[in-house]
């Protein structure tokens, strides 16, 4: 458990705008790369969205020390449960672990993600350790704008190229009016052959051709 203070200017925070969302052929999870402490931007390159096995993906957001914590305890256990099984740790079970383990006193709010035997798969996960499944979802600071654009743009039969616009244009909304969002986008997509990172030079070809500026 972390015992810092979570309200202290000396506690680094992830702020941040993380976005989920169930699609055609699996998940997308997004996320900004601000880190802050109290009104200051601590550092530029943070990484806010995780594989955490071949299947599974979260984000973090709230205290980073807490967030790092948990990424090495899930990837840990996720192993641990395909080892002993013989097949993958399913979404849903994953989120429920996460979400027994965040209720011990974590300071966090990530989604986690991925795909299973059932298909693509997004769940929320609050401090209390709720768990709850939607199409798409929103954590940090920038989540009430991101979702204005998410109600907007999303469709749940969206291809992976429809659905890293729709990402881009919920990150870029949160960082436009939220000072904790900015400083790069990451956008990771999981389905049926596994995690994989939409390359960064296409998020900033995409940014100019959608006219927005990529935040950094």
């Amino acid at each position: 458990m972390n015992a810092a203070n979570p309200d202290s200017d000396n506690v680094l925070k992830t702020g941040t705008t993380t976005i989920g969302m169930k699609i055609k052929d699996g998940v997308i999870l997004a996320t900004d790369q601000r880190a802050t402490m109290g009104n200051l931007i601590a550092n530029s390159h943070v990484q806010k969205v995780y594989p955490i096995a071949d299947n599974l993906g979260m984000t973090i957001s709230g205290l980073v020390g807490d967030a790092q914590l948990m990424v090495r305890f899930m990837t840990s256990q996720v192993a641990i449960y395909s080892m002993q099984k013989g097949a993958p740790m399913s979404v849903e079970t994953a989120a429920t672990l996460m979400g027994s383990v965040i209720r011990q006193g974590f300071y966090l709010g990530p989604i986690l993600a991925g795909y299973d035997k059932t298909g693509g798969h997004v769940f929320s996960v609050d401090g209390a350790g709720g768990v709850i499944e939607d199409d798409y979802t929103s954590s940090g600071s920038g989540s009430v704008t991101a979702y204005g654009a998410l109600e907007s743009l999303y469709k749940p039969s969206m291809s992976k190229k429809e659905a890293v616009d729709v990402a881009i244009a919920g990150l870029n909304a949160a960082r436009r009016r939220d000072n904790y969002t900015g400083d790069g986008m990451l956008i990771l997509h999981i389905g049926p052959d596994g995690c994989e990172w939409v390359p960064q030079d296409e998020i900033r070809k995409r940014c100019e051709e959608l006219g927005f500026r990529y935040p950094n």
